[in-house]
């Protein structure tokens, strides 16, 4: 577990109650090693991750992260500032596959932005690539040509990249709704031309019974405020992925509900896939220890982590409903609180998560 900054703390102390509860309740014997990521790492260690911390994420089934960064270390160093610890989580383990569900519960839809008919119903899962792209590629940086300033980063893909990414939206379609929509700019960039190649290879050798699509990423945008339902899985790239995760983020009412994982490729001799859990939201300053924070987008990604990493689908689907019957029974925290509901704090929601875990055992 690695809580991070600002309310990341405060929302990973409820995921720790439900693990208490099933280790007690339900004999799951999970193991749980605390350690510092992000401004909390550099402000005990002068980085944002140390080599220990990642040896120990390497050698975990599983590592759930809170948030990361904040103002207070905004003129850090670039290569020591919070979110390169995130950055480094993800690089070394490898975790290619960012899985961002955008779930409606039916108690939030009037917390939409969008009109209850769009978004009743709606499940979405964007699949975006987390290790390659303009984030990563080379070169980038300052230049001085001509006399003239310029910043550059590079937008660069492989085709075993890609081809890695596209292969776990087709499997996770498979399960779902069997439609995948693949999203690029292949209209003004030859990456975008290179990524409709290869997703479109894979599709035609190994995947032709899943319905594939493809859309440009403005329009994708576009179509998620106008029409959302039409979505199943959503692949793209890292940085149209960061864009639009977060856009379909708002459909659903608030950032605060979101849940992620990001995924590395398996280990043939072990069988082990590389995870790492955590809420779309950032640390939330503003509100860190104020007992403002929604822990259900963390509790959410405990709930993936169980469906993912250990194969305790009865578990997750018991956590996933306890947080509709919490939902239906009109509690709420501040982000997500509306007229005639009761407002918790970030600790009532979790109590009250635990409730509703004990009646459905």
């Amino acid at each position: 577990m690695l809580a991070g900054d600002g309310i990341g703390p405060e929302v990973m102390a409820e995921v720790k109650k439900v693990i208490d509860w099933s280790n007690d309740k339900r004999d799951t014997g999970f193991q749980v090693e605390d350690d510092l990521v992000g401004g909390a790492c550099y402000d005990a260690h002068g980085c944002a991750v140390t080599d220990e911390t990642m040896e120990k994420a390497l050698a975990a089934d599983a590592v759930m992260l809170g948030a990361v960064g904040g103002p207070k270390w905004d003129n850090v160093a670039r290569e020591h500032r919070p979110e390169a610890g995130l950055l480094r989580l993800r690089k070394d383990m490898d975790l290619f596959a960012n899985l961002r569900p955008a779930l409606v519960f039916d108690a939030l839809i009037d917390s939409s932005s969008l009109k209850p008919e769009l978004v009743r119903g709606l499940d979405i899962m964007i699949v975006r690539e987390l290790t390659a792209g303009v984030y990563f590629g080379e070169p980038r940086g300052e230049d001085v040509r001509n006399g003239v300033r310029y910043g550059f980063d590079t937008q660069i893909y492989s085709e075993h990249e890609i081809d890695r990414v596209a292969r776990v939206a087709f499997e996770l379609a498979k399960k779902r709704s069997n439609k995948v929509t693949s999203v690029e700019k292949a209209n003004v960039m030859e990456s975008g031309v290179f990524w409709r190649k290869i997703v479109n290879e894979v599709h035609a050798a190994d995947y032709a019974d899943v319905e594939l699509g493809h859309m440009y990423a403005d329009n994708c945008a576009m179509q998620l405020v106008r029409w959302p339902a039409q979505f199943d899985v959503i692949v793209t790239d890292n940085l149209f992925g960061d864009l639009l995760s977060d856009c379909a983020a708002m459909l659903t009412g608030s950032l605060g509900m979101l849940p992620s994982a990001s995924l590395g490729a398996k280990d043939e001799k072990t069988g082990k896939i590389p995870a790492m859990y955590e809420p779309v939201h950032g640390s939330a300053p503003d509100i860190a220890g104020q007992g403002k924070a929604n822990p259900l987008a963390t509790l959410l990604s405990y709930s993936m982590m169980l469906r993912y990493s250990f194969d305790m689908t009865e578990d997750a689907d018991h956590l996933d409903n306890a947080v509709q019957n919490v939902l239906a029974r009109g509690l709420r925290t501040a982000d997500i609180m509306s007229d005639g509901m009761t407002q918790v704090s970030t600790s009532g929601m979790g109590d009250a998560l635990i409730e509703e875990l004990e009646k459905l055992s």
